[in-house]
């Protein structure tokens, strides 16, 4: 398995100076099994130019195959899709799959609505491609070729799923866009069930990517509610999960480079205390299992 990063922000596009060396698109994971179709978790900016990267490889079979699995249906986990350019070549199959969304919203209305006159140039219906959607409750899904994808929800704002990816003996897991659970008992939500529910999913996994978009501080004194992790709870959940790796994702827009390198530096430190290497995910970065 190869994985690589093509988005590893979160919320918003923050191309800049500030922002060159970790990233500035958001969220999009390509995973390549050596299969004849493309697996890839989210389509948000990044997916861009994974697009174009595979178009221009000529290793990758073509027309491009793709298997797309949405975290969820948030602006930034959406928005590159109609920039992704195999969408506009005949023979080109994608498969895009996603939570099964409440109150009767659609999957393909929301992901492919966002491609008509009023938000677009180009209808979603005009598109060369062949675009299959199939919503998805928690399970899993056997790909060819003995790739298996389980999902469960996660706690965000909207339907979520974290994914975990099994190929030749291997495990990459996704934990993001996700807060850890409170207690509501008008919910029958306990967090300790759930909290140990999320642990358990992600257990022995080869490589945890978690959400660490806040500070503790900055968490309790302003992002309480807001649907994200801090970098205290990534490492604490790969710690009881026994993960081997760590890379904390869904950095924050106003995070610059440098700050980044202090937090992943003084991280780092405390993952080797514990026997985990943690980093930080960084676009383009490809790790090998």
């Amino acid at each position: 398995m190869r994985i690589k990063f093509w988005g590893v922000r979160g919320s918003l596009a923050c191309p800049g100076p500030r922002t060159i060396k970790y990233g500035g698109n958001t969220a999009c994971i390509h995973i390549d099994v050596d299969q004849d179709y493309q697996l890839i978790i989210d389509c948000g900016t990044g997916i861009r130019e994974l697009g174009n990267s595979l178009l221009a490889n000529p290793d990758v079979p073509k027309p491009i195959k793709a298997n797309i699995f949405l975290t969820h249906t948030h602006w930034d986990h959406i928005m590159g899709l109609p920039f992704f350019k195999p969408i506009y070549i005949p023979g080109t199959e994608l498969h895009i799959y996603g939570p099964k969304l409440a109150a009767g919203d659609n999957l393909q209305e929301i992901v492919g609505g966002q491609m008509s006159y009023e938000h677009f140039p180009v209808n979603h219906e005009d598109l060369e491609a062949d675009i299959y959607y199939h919503e998805l409750t928690p399970g899993m899904t056997e790909l060819p070729g003995g790739v298996k994808i389980s999902y469960i929800y996660i706690n965000h704002p909207v339907e979520t799923f974290g994914y975990k990816i099994e190929y030749q003996n291997n495990i990459v897991a996704t934990c993001y866009d996700h807060e850890p659970y409170a207690n509501i008992p008008e919910k029958n939500i306990s967090a300790v069930k759930e909290n140990r529910r999320l642990i358990n999913f992600y257990k022995n996994a080869d490589i945890l990517i978690h959400d660490a978009q806040y500070t503790t501080e900055e968490y309790e004194k302003n992002f309480r509610g807001w649907g994200h992790s801090t970098f205290e709870t990534a490492l604490s959940n790969a710690v009881k999960s026994k993960v081997k790796s760590l890379y904390f994702f869904h950095h924050d827009t106003e995070r610059t480079d440098e700050q980044l390198d202090r937090i992943f530096s003084e991280y780092a430190a405390k993952g080797r205390k514990q026997g985990i290497f943690v980093d930080g995910a960084t676009e383009l970065n490809e790790i090998i299992l």
